[in-house]
């Protein structure tokens, strides 16, 4: 094996637009793309891989064939042929809905599905662009119905104005929505399970309004209030900065000028770079060498035992693993 590069996803949303193309150096088009899939184990949204003697396989297949050698073998033993993680480019042109997704217990219930924890790094903003995550004062379910009702309930909800930078984690049960002008790295539980909860009473292209799932999302929200939707981290150069840790990924935030060598021999887990500035070469123990640059996302094989970025000039990437 080798590091892997996959070929996008491109999702055409209502709320998208074509920064997505310019980010990756991809060909316009005349949609509006709103998310890049970069690298989905979703049913019927397999990534394909992009490079090497495996250019084809899908990522099902590369489970398929090396299993514990690609995943891990703790990851292997957890969550079996499933790659447990999402990875996602989305550029907001206009509101995405409010929405919450359900934690594992309730979406393996009703959707025999992963829940769905995620957190955010926003790669750039518009002056003034601004998301919402969490509550800014407590309700209670009752008043979460009433006010979804009267169209009140974004009265309630907390709305943190955004800059380059800004990390957002987003536990299953947090609502939450992505305003205009945000392009955001997300980093997920492999599931596609959302609760729509409002959408600025918008139509579709047919000129339907989209479906909500507001009695759906009564038992899946978090009501606690917290009191600071933002994760505070201090930037470094050249040394990782980590972003958030919790049981479903471990994300770093890599800013460097100078090789980093990255020693994965007690690790046990794949890691995924995601790349949001700049151009490198990553080497590894095998002596497979791979040139990447901004807006591309790379697999690294569990079964590597190191790799070194090789910034040309500067890199900025973000570094996730499944942690202990």
């Amino acid at each position: 094996m080798y590091p892997f590069i996959f070929k996008p996803l491109l999702k055409e949303r209502i709320w998208g637009g074509n920064d997505i193309r310019l980010f990756k150096k991809l060909p316009p088009g005349n949609d509006k793309t709103g998310e890049s899939w970069e690298l989905s184990h979703v049913e019927g949204n397999y990534s394909i891989v992009a490079n090497g003697a495996l250019e084809g396989k899908s990522i099902d297949d590369l489970i398929e064939t090396f299993g514990a050698a690609l995943l891990g073998g703790k990851v292997f033993r957890q969550f079996g042929k499933r790659f447990p993680l999402l990875i996602k480019f989305i550029d907001a042109q206009d509101n995405l809905s409010i929405q919450v997704h359900p934690g594992d217990e309730l979406a393996w219930k009703r959707h025999h599905s992963f829940g769905k924890t995620e957190m955010w790094y926003v790669i750039k903003a518009a002056r003034g662009a601004a998301l919402y995550s969490g509550f800014s004062r407590r309700i209670d379910a009752d008043e979460y119905v009433r006010r979804v009702a009267d169209n009140s309930f974004m009265d309630v909800l907390q709305r943190c104005e955004v800059a380059a930078g800004d990390v957002f984690f987003l536990p299953a049960g947090r609502v939450h929505a992505i305003g205009t002008g945000c392009f955001i790295a997300e980093i997920q539980q492999t599931s596609d399970i959302t609760y729509r909860i409002y959408d600025y009473d918008r139509r579709d292209a047919q000129g339907n309004a989209r479906e909500l799932h507001v009695e759906e999302a009564r038992d899946a929200i978090d009501y606690t209030v917290y009191p600071d939707c933002r994760t505070a981290y201090e930037p470094a150069e050249n040394s990782p900065v980590q972003l958030v840790q919790c049981k479903y990924f471990t994300t770093s935030l890599l800013s460097a000028d100078k090789t980093l060598k990255r020693d994965f021999a007690t690790l046990d887990s794949f890691v995924i770079y995601i790349l949001t500035e700049g151009n490198a070469t990553i080497r590894d123990d095998s002596g497979n060498e791979l040139t990447v640059c901004r807006g591309q996302t790379i697999l690294i094989p569990a079964a590597t035992q190191w790799v070194e970025i090789i910034p040309s000039p500067r890199v900025k990437l973000l570094e996730t693993y499944i942690g202990d």
